[in-house]
């Protein structure tokens, strides 16, 4: 259990750290599915290990495992769920070129100046979504199809971007963007969601894949775990509605709140 597994494409992990490391894909892929956080989950757990001795290595062997997952939750959610593939699909496409911006940038922006923003952003979230007990109950768009497209494609654009420079939240972020500002049901959201994080995880590999940083065994068992994890996730959210979302979706964001005031509060 303890000993190198000496496997190409693992970094020499132990039987043991391989384990754990498919524990998280399953759990983080279950929660990313309903409403989002997963890396919350899964990325920690591999900068834990440091398979490859670089973070650059969990980040992107991380997303393989990611892009695995939400296009099976996607899947699920396409066949439990009404889909409105005219908006999603251009969300996610400008999501895409976002989340190509963002990795591009990414060295360019100081981390922790968008942590402290993207703190301050999760608590208002959660404020907000705590005291409107009602929103995203029901699935009822406030805008004519125009300015609905058009607050999808701002939404894809803004968040995609943060997600190709690795910022945790991507998927809750879309989630309440779309409940929020869109009035789409929580379920409806995540949903739309997933096909959009779809497109955000395939631009970050965009960069990784031929830069070399993928280990591709780890990344392969990590994604049948996340994918077992996803389709169980959608399931659930698909089948228990709106309010067991909402609640799932508040605890996720405190938990994205706590994990980022400790990780700011240890820089200081």
């Amino acid at each position: 259990m303890l000993t190198a597994l000496n496997w190409p494409g693992f970094a020499d992990l132990t039987l043991a750290g391989l384990l754990f490391l498919c524990a998280a894909a399953f759990l983080a892929g279950a929660v990313d599915a309903i409403v989002g956080g997963g890396g919350l989950i899964q990325l920690p757990a591999m900068l834990m290990l440091l398979p490859g001795g670089e973070v650059i290595y969990s980040l992107a062997t991380s997303k393989i495992a990611a892009i695995a997952g939400t296009s099976a939750a996607a899947r699920t959610y396409a066949k439990r769920t009404p889909m409105d593939w005219r908006a999603a699909l251009p969300m996610a496409l400008v999501a895409l070129l976002g989340s190509l911006g963002g990795a591009a940038l990414a060295d360019a922006l100081p981390s922790s100046v968008l942590n402290v923003i993207v703190l301050i952003a999760l608590v208002v979230v959660g404020i907000y979504t705590w005291r409107k007990p009602d929103l995203g109950s029901v699935h009822a768009p406030r805008f004519a199809r125009r300015l609905q497209l058009l607050l999808m494609l701002l939404g894809g654009a803004v968040i995609g971007f943060w997600d190709g420079i690795a910022g945790p939240g991507t998927g809750s972020f879309l989630v309440f963007w779309l409940v929020s500002l869109v009035g789409f049901a929580f379920v409806t959201a995540s949903a739309t969601a997933k096909v959009v994080n779809v497109a955000t995880n395939l631009g970050a590999l965009v960069f990784f894949i031929p830069a070399g940083k993928v280990l591709w065994g780890l990344g392969l068992v990590m994604a049948a775990s996340n994918i077992a994890g996803s389709v169980l996730g959608a399931t659930l959210a698909a089948g228990r509605g709106s309010a067991f979302v909402r609640r799932v979706f508040l605890t996720v964001v405190v938990g994205l709140v706590v994990s980022l005031g400790w990780k700011i509060a240890l820089s200081a």
